[in-house]
């Protein structure tokens, strides 16, 4: 693979974004309405919304995106960064992207004075467990939530 190149998303990368964006949906068997889609990708560019997105880019073409989140805490005086969604394309995968994608939040959340990276998984989504647990801890809390 050649050399990837992760930066955050800007208005042009719309086109190369939906496509990553419509896969990440697919894998975890997730609809969004047309307007959830198009006020995510809005709030990506409004400087003063605290969700941010990056792509991955080879050979001019994107192959992977992350989607994170600041938020406070309770628990701490600096912001937390939620990583919500991860998607490298399925040829790319194996590569190291992925890896390059979550680095490049601990790297951004680090600058922008976050404590700390945490993010949730499908328990079913085994390839992505193997790298989460070699970058980063898993604290045995369980997930609990219900939709209003």
């Amino acid at each position: 693979m050649s050399q990837i190149d992760i930066r955050p998303v800007t208005a042009g990368d719309h086109a190369a974004w939906l496509p990553l964006w419509q896969a990440y949906l697919a894998f975890y068997k997730g609809e969004l309405p047309d307007a959830v889609t198009h006020s995510t990708w809005q709030r990506f560019l409004e400087p003063s919304e605290p969700t941010h997105a990056a792509l991955a880019w080879a050979d001019g073409k994107a192959v992977g995106m992350v989607h994170y989140i600041y938020h406070r805490s309770n628990w701490s005086i600096e912001n937390s960064c939620y990583l919500q969604d991860l998607l490298v394309e399925e040829h790319t995968r194996g590569s190291g992207v992925g890896r390059l994608l979550i680095e490049h939040v601990y790297a951004t959340a680090k600058a922008d004075g976050c404590c700390k990276v945490h993010w949730l998984t499908h328990e079913t989504n085994a390839t992505a467990i193997q790298l989460y647990e070699r970058i980063a801890e898993r604290p045995g809390f369980i997930q609990f939530r219900k939709a209003l």
